[in-house]
Formats: structure tokens, C-alpha cells, sequence
């Protein structure tokens, strides 16, 4: 019955008016993308990201983000709740790895309920992080010796040259969206008597549920926490949340410590290959699951 039910679905590319039913599915699942999440999927792969599409009705999602041909990401996989169970969003799976046929590597982070079914698609587990959130109380985000500052747009070079470096492929047009739709959860840190050498950065956006923070990367965890507190002691009583990464326990222990807490955990895989990991030991806090 769910195969016969499958085969009545049709795929089709993404369109600029299927965006207000892709919100209609990010509610219906609890998640946090808005609009203008929907618009950058769309203005990154125009044609890589797919809908299903069920007796005229968009059905479900998925999205694809390519990284300067080094690898992919697949995020937004979402199917309608009352059309779950049919192999749809398998089958939009199958339609996103088709389109990056081409990619020598492809990249996500699942869910562990995701992962078994990405499991069976060949996709290898990489390692582990945690959605955290919290409203954070300013009386606990006092560090001393802090170098971090507001970023600025003339740190976008410097701040996009170590992102490539850390993350493993060029991403200066997201970061400069970031900056853009959200420059107060921006923050930089430089290397002591070096200005201009930037040890650690910090972005931020709007979000629906909560507001996000991510990515954190610094080159060791004194510099990410001092970011992220530097960040949220200009911040009053708002919800976010954070993807932190556990290569270092301290970390999330130390993001505990001032009322983070973990909601649910994600595992990033990749399928094909992985040449191009970056360094992950040094991004303590990720863009998000849906753009990597």
C-alpha cells in the first residue's frame, strides 16, 4: 500500500512560491528556519533544491548546498506529518544525491532517527554534536581578559580566509549573509598583539523558535567562550539555541554552566568520501544542520 502510495508522488525543482508551504512544513515539525532561510537555499542552488508533490499539493522538501565542488550539503528534508510513512522523504533523498551526482563528497547532519535511514544510503557517521539552548542570565557571562569585539565588515576577509580553513571549502557568501541579517551576534577575536590575525569568530541569526548561534570557531575554547558570552551579555532574556560540537567535553560542560541545555543530538555524516573535513576540533559551534 505505501509503495503504490509513493508512486503517486511527483519531484519537481524548488520555485520562489513554494517557500510559503516550506514554512508551512518547518511549523508542522517544530523547526526554526524562516523566510529568509528558505530564500538563501534557493539563491545557492537554484536547481539542486527539490519538492514532492502529491495531487497538486507540495508534500515535502529537501535542499542542497554546494561548497566550491569540494562537497555538498543536504538539509530541510521534511515531509508533510499527514503524508509520513509512504517513502517520500526517501525519495527525496534520492532525488538530492542525484542532483550532486557530480560532488565527490556529500555531507548532512542527522538526527538518530535520520541516521539509521541514512545509514542504509551508505552515509558514514564523522562525529557528534548537541542543540543546546537557553535564555542566558547576564550575571553568568562576566570573563576577564576578554578579547572579543563586535566583528565589523572589514574583518570578513580575514574572518572568511580561516572559515575556509576550519570548515573545509569557501562559504564568504553565507557568512556574509549572516552578517548581514543579524550583525549584532557578530564577533571577532585576534590574536594578542597581532591586530588583524583573527583567532576566533562568531555568528548569529533570526530564527522563528529561538535565535541561533553558530558557527563558533576559535582556535582554542577559552577564545569560543569568550565569543559566545561576549555575544549574549548584550542579549536580555531571548532563546537560543546552539550546535555544539563534543570534541571537547569541557565545552558543552562549560556551556551547561551558564544554562544552556541539550535538546536533542545530531550526528554529521558523509556519503562518497570525506577529503575535505576541515578542522573540526576547532568549530565549537556550527552554522546549523541545515547549511553545515
Amino acid at each position: 500500500m505505501s509503495n503504490f502510495a509513493a508512486t503517486q508522488v511527483g519531484f519537481r525543482s524548488m520555485r520562489g512560491d513554494d517557500i510559503e508551504t516550506g514554512l508551512r512544513l518547518c511549523r508542522a515539525s517544530g523547526w526554526n528556519q524562516t523566510r529568509r532561510d528558505w530564500e538563501m537555499f534557493l539563491k545557492l542552488s537554484p536547481d539542486g533544491c527539490r519538492v514532492a508533490v502529491k495531487d497538486g499539493q507540495l508534500i515535502g522538501t529537501v535542499t542542497t548546498v554546494r561548497y566550491e565542488n569540494r562537497f555538498a550539503w543536504i538539509g530541510m528534508v521534511l515531509v508533510d506529518p499527514a503524508q509520513r510513512g509512504q517513502g517520500t522523504g526517501s525519495r527525496l533523498m534520492a532525488e538530492a544525491i542525484e542532483a550532486l551526482k557530480d560532488i565527490p563528497s556529500i555531507r548532512l547532519d542527522a538526527t538518530p532517527a535520520g541516521r539509521e535511514v541514512y545509514r542504509k544510503l551508505d552515509f558514514v557517521d564523522e562525529y557528534r554534536l548537541s542543540r543546546m539552548g537557553a535564555v542566558v542570565a547576564n550575571g553568568n557571562l562576566r570573563l576577564p581578559h576578554s578579547s572579543a569585539r563586535p566583528m565589523t565588515r572589514e574583518d570578513l576577509s580575514a574572518v572568511a580566509a580561516l572559515d575556509r580553513e576550519v570548515f573545509g571549502a569557501d562559504r564568504r557568501l553565507l557568512l556574509e549573509w549572516m552578517f548581514d541579517g543579524a550583525s549584532e551576534y557578530a564577533w571577532v577575536s585576534e590574536e594578542p598583539g597581532a591586530p588583524g590575525q583573527i583567532s576566533g569568530y562568531l555568528f548569529g541569526r533570526h530564527g522563528f523558535n529561538s535565535e541561533h548561534l553558530g558557527p563558533v570557531v576559535a582556535h582554542n575554547q577559552q577564545t569560543a567562550r569568550q565569543l559566545v558570552a561576549a555575544c549574549l551579555s548584550q542579549q536580555t532574556s531571548r532563546q537560543f539555541i546552539l550546535d555544539a560540537s563534543h570534541h571537547e567535553p569541557d565545552w558543552r560542560a562549560w556551556l551547561g554552566s551558564i544554562g544552556f541545555r541539550e535538546q536533542r543530538p545530531f550526528i554529521r555524516m558523509f556519503y562518497r568520501d570525506n577529503t575535505y573535513p576541515g578542522l573540526p576540533p576547532k568549530q565549537f559551534g556550527i552554522l546549523g544542520p541545515e547549511f553545515g
